[in-house]
């Protein structure tokens, strides 16, 4: 991916203008010089229920004690959060912040590189610490997200971004976390104006899938030579070098496909190629329960909040199927979809689930411990345990509420600035109407204001 970061018209203007502008842009957190206490909030553990009036302290970046009792170090920060509810941090298990900043700005554009078959591409290099993105993500609870490339094919590997720092390199948790492969479209169709023929499709189909056993037996075949000692006088290839993790099993194979045919097709690629498999999108999963469960595969549950795939499906289909899997004892997380721009949303989609019949503290698990078990990060975050990252938050209700605010936030006992665009936005119109005379409407109250009169 380009080396060259690409910084928002917005970003230019900050660093350019003289005054308030400049104290709009959140800078990354000071490193923690003494131990933080968080006392009296009710502890969300993910991994061991809750802890009521309960406390966290937190040193040089890790936890060092959790639980309704709890010493505190003499010379500790204690922080009242009575009332409060603490969280370990949200993780976004599929995404593409700070490789997007402008859809239609082609050059802040960078998620993806020129071909199909770039399994050498390194996510985490093009990510963009400036991007106004993550400061409106992590201002949600979403502290750390998997950010990977997108592609047409063999795409790359991803990596755990935490949502502060001044360097991609300081905002690298973990990388490589995967490499990504979208399946082919294995479903010929046949409806519908302007479609190519079935005998097209299914070429297109076919050669696909050849292209991807072709790819794999050549990695395979760089990665024996390399074992067996005769790699002497064979050419050096990045992109076979990059596959050696996969067929070694130490990484796992983030395959992207939604319909049954390609789940079950990829399923059996996997198998027969002797590689650890994710599945990602998965919306036709739940019918291949029995299949994912009998191979371990996890599902990562790809947007929740969309419309049935099918016109005779049920409006509550797309709804469902993270909790349909946990019911067929289908290891699975929510992600909200590989975007960028919606990231802080992440939330949500977990409460649409319960209000479809996941129970409620599967659903914050679903967001929280459950993508850092499937993704390798589980020693590090997903939970407060002793001995893990202090990347976590402080909210004011329910963070699968769309009413509570998030009011405090560390990554690695770092606290980080919560200010975004929309929140300047926010105080900035808000200060309009108060010179209008309006501000009552537009401000804490939360009713709205009407429109002064013409």
């Amino acid at each position: 991916m380009r080396a060259l970061r690409h910084l928002s018209i917005a970003a230019l203007a900050a660093v350019t203008l003289a005054g308030p502008a400049r104290a709009a842009v959140p800078t990354p957190g000071a490193p923690q010089d003494r131990p933080i206490a968080l006392v009296g909030g009710t502890l969300h553990l993910t991994s061991r229920g809750e802890v009521a009036n309960g406390t966290v302290v937190f040193d040089r970046g890790r936890i060092t004690t959790v639980g309704s009792e709890a010493d505190i170090p003499s010379n500790a920060v204690r922080i009242d959060v009575r009332g409060k509810q603490v969280y370990p941090s949200l993780i976004d298990a599929y995404s593409t912040l700070g490789l997007v900043e402008i859809d239609a700005a082609r050059a802040t554009v960078d998620f993806a590189e020129v071909g199909t078959l770039t399994p050498n591409v390194h996510a985490e290099v093009a990510v963009n610490p400036e991007s106004e993105s993550i400061p409106v993500t992590r201002s949600n609870g979403v502290l750390l997200a998997n950010v990977a490339p997108r592609g047409a094919f063999l795409r790359g590997t991803s990596a755990m971004m935490m949502m502060d720092g001044w360097t991609w390199a300081d905002m690298t948790l973990r990388a490589p976390i995967g490499m990504f492969l979208t399946w082919p479209g294995m479903v010929v169709n046949t409806v519908g104006p302007a479609r190519d023929t079935e005998e097209d499709q299914k070429k297109r189909r076919d050669k696909a899938l050849r292209d991807l056993q072709d790819a794999f037996d050549q990695a395979r075949a760089y990665w024996t030579a390399e074992k067996s000692g005769h790699a002497e006088g064979v050419p050096t290839d990045a992109r076979w070098a990059a596959m050696i993790p996969v067929l070694e099993g130490k990484l796992p194979l983030i395959v992207e496909a939604t319909e049954i045919q390609g789940i079950q097709a990829a399923v059996a690629f996997c198998e027969r190629e002797k590689v650890k498999m994710i599945l990602l999108g998965g919306y036709d999963a739940p019918a291949c329960a029995e299949l994912l469960v009998k191979h371990d595969i996890p599902v990562i549950v790809g947007v929740v909040h969309r419309l049935p795939a099918r016109q005779y499906e049920a409006y509550d289909t797309p709804f469902t199927v993270a909790d349909r899997l946990r019911r067929a004892g289908v290891r699975f997380c929510i992600t909200n979809g590989g975007g960028f721009w919606n990231e802080r949303n992440l939330p949500y989609e977990a409460a649409t689930a319960v209000a479809y019949g996941m129970p409620a503290d599967e659903a914050l698990k679903a967001i929280t411990i459950y993508p850092a078990q499937i993704l390798g990060v589980a020693d590090r975050v997903g939970t407060l345990d002793t001995g893990k990252d202090a990347t976590l938050f402080v909210s004011d209700g329910d963070i699968l509420d769309v009413r509570s605010h998030v009011e405090r936030a560390f990554v690695q006992g770092r606290e980080v600035d919560l200010n975004d665009k929309q929140k300047t936005l926010w105080a900035k119109y808000r200060e309009k109407y108060r010179r209008l005379g309006l501000a009552g409407g537009a401000g804490a109250s939360g009713t709205r204001a009407s429109s002064p009169t013409r």
